[in-house]
């Protein structure tokens, strides 16, 4: 279950349409003209926030949130932003609000129960809040009291029951809306994060298309962007992804729940902290795609400062996979 994210804007656009709430907002792609992109921004005396949607944690710390923003400086906000290497931007109408009407709510599936948490001091520094977080576990409709979450929340329960729907069709793993706001039954989303199963691809239409899923490219190593890059243009699957680079433990997997049972397994056995990489190929790659990811994964092999380094390869094999041209990449 590769986890991917989502871009803000689409998933602002998900909940908009399950919640039946209005949501303005404008997505733009810096890799193209900027100016007819801002063609369809609404112009009057609002100000705006100008913020990265390239699923990076912690924004509005690092200065990628920009805020008070005039429509005649967006130009210049974006390109404050597109200079440190960022591709994909959103635009929204600013909501003036106090800090302590802001809420936090969450999903994170875990197995087959979903963990929902909330709380009514929400915002950049809800974690130096947690004992104002409540959890509930839900794993069928029964465990959920509405009555009681729509009191708590604010959120009313017709809602609740469109979002945990949205959850579980879309193959969401994760969601958190953060912050929200409640004004007159309006449910008010300044901000969403969406991580998503990529095997759910096939049975949907929401974010099945690679245009809303987000990496944060200026983050990523050589290598990663590589096999990215390898993916996007293939009709086999690649996932790379450094978790410690200077590891000790890197696998070279094929089939993606066979690298997820091999990766948790590396974790289970206590070595999690030295696993260098998680990543997998699958999807019947021909011979030269498979030299391509092998040679990426055996760089990262060799730059680690690890004194002692293992290499897996292993994984499964599909039916329509000609492992005769797949593994002649490798051993070349």
């Amino acid at each position: 279950m590769p986890r991917q994210k989502l871009s803000e804007y689409r998933a602002k656009k998900i909940l908009s349409e399950v919640t039946q709430e209005s949501y303005v907002g404008w997505q733009i792609d810096a890799q193209e003209p900027i100016a007819p992109q801002l063609e369809q921004i609404t112009q009057d005396d609002s100000l705006y926030v100008v913020k990265v949607d390239e699923a990076v944690k912690g924004r509005f710390k690092k200065g990628l949130v920009l805020l008070d923003i005039n429509f005649e400086d967006i130009t210049l906000s974006i390109q404050s932003l597109t200079s440190k290497g960022y591709r994909w931007i959103i635009i929204e109408p600013q909501i003036q609000h106090h800090a302590n009407d802001e809420r936090y709510i969450s999903f994170t599936k875990d197995r087959s129960i979903i963990n929902l948490k909330y709380s009514n001091q929400g915002g950049v520094d809800i974690e130096s809040n947690p004992d104002s977080i409540k959890t509930v576990q839900i794993q069928n409709n029964a465990d959920i009291d509405y009555q009681t979450l729509s009191n708590e929340t604010g959120i009313n329960q017709q809602k609740l029951e469109a979002i945990i729907s949205c959850f579980k069709e879309n193959y969401f793993v994760f969601l958190e809306i953060n912050p929200y706001l409640v004004r007159n039954d309006q449910f008010i989303f300044l901000d969403a994060a969406v991580e998503v199963d990529d095997a759910g691809a096939f049975f949907v239409n929401t974010w099945k298309n690679n245009d809303f899923r987000r990496h944060s490219h200026n983050q990523l190593s050589e290598e990663e962007l590589t096999v990215l890059e390898l993916d996007e243009n293939s009709p086999a699957s690649f996932k790379l992804s450094v978790l410690e680079p200077d590891g000790s433990i890197y696998l070279l997997l094929s089939g993606g729940g066979a690298s997820v049972v091999v990766a948790d397994e590396v974790y289970n056995q206590g070595y999690g902290k030295q696993l260098g990489n998680y990543g997998e190929y699958s999807g019947n790659p021909n011979t030269e795609e498979t030299y391509v990811y092998t040679k990426a994964l055996l760089n990262l092999l060799i730059e680690s400062k690890a004194n002692k380094k293992v290499l897996f390869i292993g994984g499964a094999v599909a039916n329509f996979t000609d492992v005769a041209k797949t593994f002649a990449g490798v051993i070349q």
